[in-house]
């Protein structure tokens, strides 16, 4: 009766915990850091397209420019805490489910539950680099995850789901962009006719770009299943380089840089503006 009695009250506990004060500060927080991720991401590919090759457009790379700036050992640190913020609020959501009707749907709290290992895991990378460990790239990243599964059995299946399950990712990015679904999650009432527009704008040119770079890093993690060579895996950065080898050349790589970087203001909006 007594161990029953515990866990039910530490169940409510975490549910209270899930929609504190603190868990709202921490989802804005988590918000505002990716934003300003995906803003030098953006800005980092820009340097690509425009002749800079020594320039590394990831996360990592985003990090290391942060890092060598005036207080930039800060910054690194806030990014890191901000990103273990969203890892938290996103298993919250996995766990007692998110706002909005249809929060509580198993599908929904699944999506969150990813999103939380995805943002647990950058935030692992960015706060191990903030204590001095290293930062490799994401395209080393991902052709070693990509190597170690295909040497498990049934392992081209493996990383064919995987790479089925980026492409579906980046579709629906892009979609929930171009139909503006993100309306559904932004505290409308609370902003000005000019402020929904910018937003407007911000949401669905840099989610559709934000849903192309993912569904072009699902087609690679696919080629390296059809070929089971794991060098066709690409990272983010990878990926974006992949963009200027098209006939578009080097503008196609100059407007999904500036879409990223779009898409960062609008994590900075979100992070004003998002029901939580």
């Amino acid at each position: 009766m007594s161990a029953g009695l515990s866990v039910g009250k530490g169940r409510r506990v975490a549910r209270q915990a899930a929609h504190s004060s603190a868990m709202d500060a921490a989802a804005r927080w988590g918000l505002a850091a990716r934003g300003v991720l995906y803003v030098l991401i953006g800005l980092l590919a820009l340097q690509i397209a425009f002749g800079d090759g020594a320039a590394q457009a990831d996360q990592a790379g985003a990090i290391q420019e942060v890092s060598q700036e005036p207080f930039g050992a800060a910054v690194v640190w806030a990014v890191g805490i901000g990103l273990a913020g969203m890892a938290l609020w996103r298993l919250s959501e996995a766990l007692f489910g998110a706002s909005g009707p249809d929060g509580h749907r198993a599908s929904h709290r699944a999506v969150s539950g990813a999103r939380f290992v995805v943002y647990a895991f950058l935030a692992y990378s960015v706060l191990r680099f903030a204590t001095g460990g290293g930062s490799g790239s994401s395209d080393a990243r991902s052709q070693d995850f990509t190597a170690r599964a295909l040497e498990l059995p049934a392992g081209r299946w493996l990383v064919g789901a995987a790479g089925l399950a980026v492409l579906a990712a980046g579709l629906y990015i892009a979609a929930k962009g171009l139909r503006r679904k993100f309306r559904e999650e932004l505290k409308l009432s609370a902003m000005s006719r000019r402020q929904r527009k910018v937003v407007d704008f911000l949401g669905v040119v840099g989610g559709v770009c934000r849903g192309v770079v993912f569904a072009a890093a699902g087609v690679f993690v696919l080629q390296a299943a059809w070929t089971a060579d794991p060098d066709e895996a690409k990272g983010i950065d990878q990926t974006l380089r992949g963009f200027a080898d098209t006939p578009a050349g080097p503008w196609l790589l100059a407007a999904i840089a500036v879409g990223l970087a779009l898409f960062g203001a609008f994590s900075l909006a979100l992070a004003r503006w998002r029901r939580v």
